[in-house]
């Protein structure tokens, strides 16, 4: 994966760098001290990965990310400041390390990012044709990511509910919404998960989609006005 850093401190960013020089499969593209300097460089290069310092002068990590848009290499945070968590996670960031990093940490950070793309089964850019594999019974079929309108969590199960028919798998929401593309999907609740290009209406607490209606919990309800862009 092409990736960079971005963290004003140049002793953690050489800290940084050294960590990626341990990771063959990590190929360091640029390192930069502003996030000015990173907007230009995602612009003008093909980036997977961002080791994204949060606490920068003049323009934070977190402006960095909202002001990327359509352009969304997968997200790495690194701040000394854990009360950034929430609003960090709520711009689906694959992951937020605590300073100082520790070799540890940071290679379960790299891990979740290459399962978020090996898992998936095909390229960082959104496609129609994404898709996953699903157990049903006994036989294993092949679901279109665009296909499915929402997720919802029954006990051990979580429930793929397609505008056709609806499936029942085995599994935990957290362990799925981790092959789900971040781009295209956004929990609105503990228990849901919606794709995102398939709401009609938001009204108070509740979304519909197709004939369905989903509740918006209030941890959720200022991300999601924020993620679909109301005017």
């Amino acid at each position: 994966m092409n990736c960079i850093i971005v963290d004003d401190n140049k002793i953690e960013l050489a800290a940084v760098k050294q960590l990626i020089s341990l990771d063959s499969t990590l190929n360091l593209i640029g390192e930069c001290t502003d996030a000015a300097d990173a907007f230009k460089k995602i612009l003008d290069h093909p980036i997977d990965l961002i080791f994204l310092d949060i606490e920068m002068p003049e323009m934070s990590g977190i402006d960095l990310v909202k002001s990327l848009k359509g352009k969304m290499p997968i997200i790495i945070f690194m701040t000394s400041g854990p009360e950034y968590a929430a609003q960090a996670f709520d711009l689906n960031v694959v992951d937020f390390i605590t300073k100082p990093i520790v070799p540890t940490r940071f290679l379960q950070a790299v891990t979740k990012a290459k399962e978020l793309v090996k898992g998936k089964g095909f390229s960082l850019e959104p496609k129609n044709d994404e898709f996953i594999f699903i157990r049903d019974s006994n036989v294993i079929k092949r679901v279109k990511l665009d296909d499915i309108l929402y997720l919802e969590a029954k006990g051990d199960n979580v429930r793929i509910c397609l505008s056709t028919r609806e499936y029942s798998i085995h599994s935990t929401m957290k362990a799925v919404e981790q092959k789900l593309n971040p781009r295209n999907f956004f929990r609105v609740h503990r228990s849901f998960i919606v794709n995102v290009s398939k709401i009609d209406t938001v009204d108070a607490g509740m979304l519909i989609i197709e004939k369905y209606m989903i509740p918006i919990s209030d941890a959720y309800r200022a991300a999601l006005n924020k993620r679909i862009q109301v005017l």
